[in-house]
């Protein structure tokens, strides 16, 4: 029901709270500092007792199982008085194992259909209490079977989801069944009759609470006929006749509390209900547009008479219910709940309004509709907050899932109203959400994770939750053996990673450890856990040192296992991405390699690039493009099927998102600086599909696209596919147009090996009349590379800089040039010994453009501080490119800009120490 944010990449509260009703005992606090040696089974039986109380069922049993005077106290009944079964597995077999200890439970939350199946197997006739969430499935037969075998039954709520399945067959069913039913809750139910109703007022004489919620309709008429009623909510009910129900609920005599929110009463309604109910003290009337469009409408505050509406200023209307004047303010529920002496009526009409209000703001933050800012911002967000401090666990939760939620804007795509979470900050809520997720109640510790989770997109509040130690709380969540705890723990940790200045914290706090153990532990039927923990892993992998912590802790292995083995797309997006940044850091740590060698890794990978989400895909490639730049993994890729899969994943993405038009590219990109795989790539089709990328809009795509075609194009069989696919007027554009200067250069590059002659002689291989015919296109294609070629180089090139380093030998001049023709990005790219010996040998092509551009490409590559410079120049030292370099430096005949950037390139290598003395 509640949405959650799910991010992809990457002030405190002022006082401190105190949370009076839950008092958090932590793991430390349990075994005192310096204490060693201590003999726990000599502690008195209430003080293990109360002990026990204070633990969770899992921990409950495991300290039961140390020894055979615990095992007996683990089983007191005291201990087993209440149950929440909702974040397990409960079915007739586990339901059989705890029967025993159920004798005299009272109050029991379970999750699902097949959990109230299991109900009855409890044997807890005694129980007093029942409530259930995700009732969908719950049928009539179900139901009336619970509470045929639960006669004492004085609670039963279903919701907050629709009970589709529920008829008012199976409200007779519990009126006839519930003699002493005091608290009736359904959620959407189709319809409510009148049948059914007046069997509730027939046989339920104590039904004081009464909530049909989110129904299609209910009987208004029989509604008039339940005389015990005293607090009634119809929240978000459609089909109501209110012209009925301010004509005869009026005259139910005891009828205290009203809650008509986000149903279509009007003010007329409203104004009679207010006026003629002797008894009504409190109408809540939230979210009701047609009360709130009423311009003209007021509420005429009558004495004891109050309307909670959008348009009020709720906490003042709640600061009016006290006599004392003093409680007013966003502390009057705090006030209230420490208040002696005790009102019991006025502290039942509280806490009906802390129920009704946290249900019906987490229904609206659900449906965010337009048009509230104001009030979130002035009063919800505050009311919220303060509902998280109740003495009601199911408030607290609910108020909890509503801060999750209310500030969640677009749940794919990951946004959070600003104001509305720094709303939530600046009054407090950080510390107080933590406060819950430090509780030993694992409902709220889920919540609160959850809330912590969304706000925590928003850069502000993450450092807040950081600086309140809020890390460390999640790291440990995420060891809960609960899923629900461990999921909402990992999403946190997800969207504080985004964070640069958090990765460390998470590693120091054992997060990284956490999250891979969480992989391995829900391996199997914990989606939503594993989404989350590989997310997690994603972000922490892009930094280096966390890199080799999640290495260090099995995170390849566990990644690999999800990529290989899990169906689920989420899952296999972010193992994917993790996988990804792992190997990202080739030059730092041996991950790139450690993920090739993984067993199946690769062949996974591959695999993925087919799925049929976008998402997983484009992650997939991305991944595989990382991994391409080790020699071992290139080749294996190969081996796997990565050549024929890219080539097709190039050919399905021209109208995909560039983000997957990158990667795919890239990818070829990677795989194509082998010769083998260039050849491949050729002969598989790849040629075509990245002459149409290379004419995407997007930068980022240009470069990829620009990249792998200039490797192909070093084959003189692809170059001639790139002229006769097209690819001629694709690069020239590139060259002359793009925005990116790398996408630019390496487009100029492909265009010069296309040209320098050695596919001219490929061509010339082939038939006399096939020749014929290329040769025409090739010509045509050669005068436009060249004539693009050398409008690129001359855009690095000054004039008067290269005329004063023409006439001068001062390394001044020279560096005035290399700064004016420097291609940052150009560092980063490697190239091979053949590579560096065709441009060394173009230098001594008869074409002067060639000759210029061989000699700015080296210049780019021998750049001192470049990347992988020293690696360059050692290759130069090998072919000999001294004298080569020499000589096109002093040849009369070449053009200006050749011989310039052939003395800085002699230059850089004599600042490598690698031109030997000749």
């Amino acid at each position: 029901m509640s949405r959650r944010v799910r991010q992809k990449v990457a002030k405190k509260g002022k006082e401190k709270v105190v949370l009076p009703s839950y008092p958090e005992i932590e793991g430390e606090a349990l075994v005192p500092e310096g204490v060693e040696g201590v003999d726990w089974t000599s502690l008195p039986d209430d003080t293990v007792i109360q002990l026990f109380s204070c633990l969770n069922y899992r921990d409950r049993a495991s300290l039961s199982s140390t020894c055979r005077t615990w095992k007996g106290l683990g089983a007191s009944a005291c201990l087993w008085s209440s149950l929440d079964l909702r974040a397990h597995k409960f079915d007739a077999k586990m339901a059989a194992s705890l029967a025993s200890r159920c004798v005299n439970l009272r109050k029991l939350r379970f999750r699902g259909a097949e959990s109230a199946d299991a109900i009855i197997h409890l044997q807890a006739r005694n129980l007093q209490e029942i409530s259930g969430d995700y009732c969908r499935k719950l049928t009539d037969a179900t139901l009336s079977v619970i509470v045929a075998r639960h006669e004492a039954l004085e609670s039963l709520q279903l919701g907050p989801d629709f009970c589709e399945r529920i008829s008012s067959d199976a409200i007779k069913a519990i009126a006839f069944c519930c003699p002493k039913l005091k608290k009736l809750w359904l959620s959407g139910i189709r319809d409510v009759s009148a049948d059914a109703i007046n069997a509730l007022a027939k046989h339920c004489p104590n039904l004081i609470d009464i909530g049909f919620l989110d129904c299609l309709k209910v009987d208004e008429v029989a509604v008039g006929n339940v005389q015990s009623v005293r607090y009634l909510s119809v929240a978000g009910t459609s089909n109501m006749k209110w012209g009925v129900v301010s004509h005869l609920w009026y005259r139910l005599p005891k009828l205290t509390c009203l809650d008509v929110s986000r149903t279509d009463i009007g003010p007329t309604a409203v104004s009679r209900l207010l006026s003629s109910s002797p008894s009504l003290k409190v109408l809540c009337a939230l979210n009701c547009n047609v009360l709130e469009e009423d311009a003209t409408f007021s509420a005429n505050r009558q004495k004891g008479k109050l309307l909670i509406a959008l348009s009020t200023d709720i906490f003042e209307v709640l600061a009016s219910l006290f006599a004392d004047t003093t409680e007013k303010g966003k502390n009057v529920l705090l006030e209230w709940r420490s208040s002696e002496p005790k009102d019991k009526n006025l502290d039942d009409i509280m806490t009906w309004l802390e129920w009704n209000l946290s249900h019906t703001l987490l229904r609206t933050a659900e449906s965010n509709p337009q048009g509230l800012d104001d009030f979130w911002l002035k009063q919800g967000a505050a009311i919220l907050l303060s509902l998280m401090q109740s003495s009601q666990e199911e408030v607290q939760e609910r108020a909890a899932t509503g801060l999750a939620t209310f500030v969640v804007i677009d749940d794919e795509n990951a946004s959070i109203d600003r104001a509305r979470a720094e709303a939530v900050m600046r009054d407090g809520g950080i510390r107080l959400l933590l406060g819950l997720a430090k509780s030993w109640r694992e409902g709220l510790q889920s919540e609160a994770a959850k809330a912590i989770a969304n706000l925590s997109v928003n850069a502000n509040v993450a450092k807040a939750v950081a600086e309140e130690g809020g890390i460390n709380i999640l790291a440990g969540l995420a060891r809960s053996m609960n899923r629900l705890v461990a999921e909402e723990a990992a999403g946190g940790l997800w969207n504080l990673s985004v964070g640069e200045e958090h990765k460390g914290a998470i590693a120091e706090a054992g997060g990284v450890k956490a999250l891979v153990d969480l992989i391995f532990q829900w391996s199997s039927g914990g989606d939503g856990v594993l989404e989350r923990a590989a997310g997690a892993l994603a972000n922490l992998a892009a930094d280096d040192k966390c890199s080799m912590e999640v290495a260090l802790a099995g995170g390849v292995h566990a990644l690999v296992m999800l990529a290989r083995n899990c169906k689920f797309e989420g899952v296999q997006e972010q193992a994917a991405r993790a996988l990804a940044n792992l190997a990202a850091h080739g030059d730092s740590n041996t991950n790139n390699s450690a993920v090739g060698q993984e067993a199946g890794a690769l062949e996974a990978l591959v695999q993925l690039t087919r799925s049929l989400h976008e998402g997983v895909r484009q992650e997939a490639a991305g991944a595989l493009w990382n991994l391409s730049f080790d020699d071992r993994n290139r080749e294996a890729i190969a081996a796997a099927g990565g050549v024929e899969a890219l080539v097709a994943l190039a050919q399905s993405c021209a109208n995909a998102s560039p983000g997957l038009q990158e990667r795919a590219a890239g990818a070829l990109w990677g795989l194509s600086v082998s010769e083998a795989n260039s050849i491949a790539i050729g002969r598989e089709g790849g040629v075509a599909p990245l002459i149409a990328l290379a004419r995407s809009e997007a930068e980022d795509v240009h470069e990829t696209a620009a990249g792998a075609l200039w490797n192909l194009a070093f084959n003189p069989g692809n170059a001639l596919r790139i002229v006769e696919e097209g690819g001629v007027p694709a690069l020239v554009h590139l060259c002359s147009s793009s925005v990116s200067k790398m996408a630019r250069f390496m487009a100029a590059l492909a265009l010069a090996y296309m040209f320098d002659g050695r596919m001219e002689d490929f061509v010339l291989i082939g038939t006399p009349s096939e020749s014929a015919s290329k040769s025409v296109n090739v010509d045509w294609a050669r005068r436009m590379a060249l004539k693009n070629i050398e409008a690129f180089v001359l855009q690095f090139s000054d004039p008067a800089a290269f005329a004063v380093a023409a006439a001068s030998s001062a390394p001044a001049a020279l560096v005035q040039v290399t700064e004016r023709a420097r291609i940052q990005e150009a560092g980063h790219l490697r190239c091979s010994g053949a590579e560096i010996g065709r441009f060394v040998f173009m230098l001594r092509n008869p074409s002067s453009v060639l000759k210029s551009c061989a000699a700015f490409a080296l210049l780019q590559f021998t750049i001192p501080g470049g990347r992988h410079a020293m690696h360059h120049a050692s290759l130069m030292q090998s072919s000999g490119a001294g004298r080569v370099l020499r000589s096109a430096a002093a040849a009369a005949t070449a053009p200006l800009e050749a011989k310039i950037f052939a003395r800085i390139v002699l230059r850089n290598l004599e600042h490598h120490k690698t031109e030997p003395s000749i």
